[in-house]
């Protein structure tokens, strides 16, 4: 018999289109032998099924069901392809582990912890995982210039706490700069990150879990145009995406096995990608994204293809990892 499973998409963010395109790549290239895929739109003003003829059905939210011609559709299973809140800060998950409807992604301490930034690196430091000096501010605290530049020193990034697709960041190289960025930010979120700036190669990490393990993609070298990976470099084709990346196999072996740490340290499933810098040979994390883009011109799907993964493997994957094993 075919799993029903519910793709959802969307979201309450500024990434809300990224995630439908996501989504709907994901049901495109579901096996539909084994899989009935449906597409359910997440926004904070309704949460509906959108059929093939792009007809709506609302969703009870009580218990994930929805009525279609007077028929229950109930789910065994979700795919999540939100980018944003709520489907990559935890609030989802939370949802569906009372519900008790398996999801693709991790869970839900998982999603809160590696969608704040700066908690993120504080928690993966004393495991000697390394990152950029950071300062921090929370909306409304007074803004000290010169402690910050003291702090993380020129240029630097300032950054939404809590955001994706580089949406609410800043290269900022004057000092007197600062305030217009730190505004910019505050539009995303009500917690900034002030990174120094560190000059080397980044490149991008995807880890899996496949068939049971863990599995770390092949990397990709983020090269753009910009000065710095943003949302024109990300979606605009102002930069280049290069897998396998141009490094040393001393920096391959390093970033292999530290984003291969992070995840097992914190206890990941599903999709993850993480960004990372070399400063020599050593690499310095950025962040980690679990509902990573998975349009076709994605970095992960592109990892994957590259590994000999084809999208409806990735998929299909991801939905065997989380569906209960038949005894």
């Amino acid at each position: 018999m075919k799993k029903k499973v519910a793709i959802i998409m969307g979201g309450y963010s500024s990434e809300y289109k990224i995630s439908l395109k996501s989504g709907n790549v994901v049901h495109s290239y579901l096996n539909n032998t084994t899989i009935e895929s449906y597409r359910i739109h997440i926004f904070k003003d309704k949460w509906v099924y959108v059929d093939e003829n792009e007809r709506e059905y609302a969703v009870n939210k009580d218990d994930f069901t929805v009525n279609v011609d007077k028929k229950t559709l109930r789910f065994d299973c979700v795919f999540n392809a939100i980018h944003g809140t709520p489907g990559e800060d935890g609030l989802m998950q939370a949802y569906f582990q009372l519900l008790e409807i398996p999801q693709t992604s991790c869970n839900y301490y998982q999603a809160a912890l590696t969608f704040n930034k700066r908690d993120l690196l504080s928690v993966l430091k004393p495991y000697g995982i390394k990152s950029a000096p950071s300062f921090y501010l929370n909306y409304g605290d007074e803004i000290n210039e010169d402690a910050i530049v003291d702090r993380v020193g020129l240029p630097c990034f300032v950054k939404a706490n809590k955001a994706g697709s580089s949406f609410g960041i800043s290269k900022v190289f004057k000092k007197e700069d600062l305030k217009v960025a730190i505004e910019l930010a505050y539009k995303e979120d009500n917690e900034i990150i002030i990174e120094g700036f560190l000059n080397g190669t980044e490149v991008s990490v995807g880890v899996i879990k496949y068939k049971g393990k863990t599995k770390v993609l092949p990397i990709t070298e983020i090269v753009t145009e910009n000065e710095f990976f943003d949302y024109e470099a990300k979606y605009e084709g102002k930069s280049q995406e290069i897998t396998p990346a141009r490094i040393t196999p001393k920096q391959e072996k390093n970033v292999r096995e530290v984003a291969a740490y992070a995840y097992d340290i914190l206890k990941m499933n599903g999709f993850s990608r993480s960004e990372f810098i070399f400063m020599g040979d050593e690499p310095y994390m950025l962040e980690m994204n679990t509902t990573p883009g998975l349009t076709t011109e994605s970095i992960l799907p592109q990892q994957a293809i590259k590994a000999g993964i084809s999208l409806s493997d990735l998929f299909e994957n991801a939905i065997l990892e989380v569906l209960p094993k038949n005894p």
